[in-house]
C-alpha cells in the first residue's frame, strides 16, 4: 500500500508543470461521468452533488488567501505601498486534484444502485442554476469591491523588451 501511495505522489508531483493535460484529463472525466449518468438515466442526485462539490471548489479557487472583510485592505492602495500578488485560498493543483477526485469518486458511485436515488432531475437543474448564479453573482460582486483580478496570464511581456534601439547597439538585435 505504502509503494501505491509512493507511486501516485510521484506522478502527482510530475503532473504539476502539465497543467493543460491535466484539466484536459478532467474534462475527459466529467464527459465520461455525464455520458454514464445519460446511458443510465439515473444517479442525477449523484451528478447534482458532484456540481455543489465543483462549485464550492471553484470559489475557494476565486477567493482570497485573506478576506479583505476580515483582515482590512491588502492590495496596495497608494502606489508608494508594497505590491502583494493575489494568494488563492485553494490553489490551481490542489483545484484539479479535488475535483478529479470527486468525479472519479461520483464515477465509481454511479455502479451502484443504493446511490440511484429517483428525483425529479429538472427541479435539481434549476435549483443548481439559481444557486450558481445567485453564488457567482456575491462573488463577481466581493471581487469587484476589493479590486482584485484571480486570473492571471503570466507576466507581462514587453514588444521591445531587451532591443537596444539607439546607434550605439548593445542589448539584442531586431532581428531575433
Amino acid at each position: 500500500m505504502a509503494k501505491l501511495k509512493r507511486t501516485i505522489q510521484y506522478w502527482l508531483d510530475k503532473s504539476t508543470i502539465h497543467i493543460g493535460p491535466r484539466w484536459f484529463g478532467f474534462v475527459f472525466l466529467l464527459m465520461i461521468f455525464f455520458l454514464r449518468v445519460y446511458m443510465v438515466q439515473g444517479y442525477f442526485i449523484v451528478a447534482y452533488g458532484l456540481g455543489i462539490f465543483l462549485l464550492n471548489n471553484f470559489i475557494a479557487f476565486l477567493s482570497p488567501l485573506e478576506d479583505p472583510n476580515e483582515s482590512g485592505p491588502t492590495l496596495p492602495q497608494l502606489s508608494k505601498e508594497e505590491f502583494r500578488p493575489f494568494a488563492r485560498r485553494l490553489p490551481e493543483f490542489k483545484f484539479w486534484l479535488a475535483c478529479t477526485r470527486g468525479t472519479l469518486t461520483c464515477i465509481v458511485m454511479t455502479f451502484f444502485s443504493m446511490f440511484d436515488v429517483p428525483v425529479f432531475w429538472p427541479i435539481l437543474l434549476m435549483y443548481f442554476f439559481v444557486l450558481f448564479f445567485m453564488t457567482m453573482k456575491r462573488q463577481i460582486m466581493h471581487m469587484y469591491k476589493h479590486k482584485y483580478v484571480p486570473i492571471s496570464f503570466g507576466k507581462a511581456k514587453y514588444k521591445d523588451a531587451g532591443v537596444e534601439n539607439t546607434m550605439y547597439g548593445g542589448g539584442m538585435s531586431k532581428d531575433r
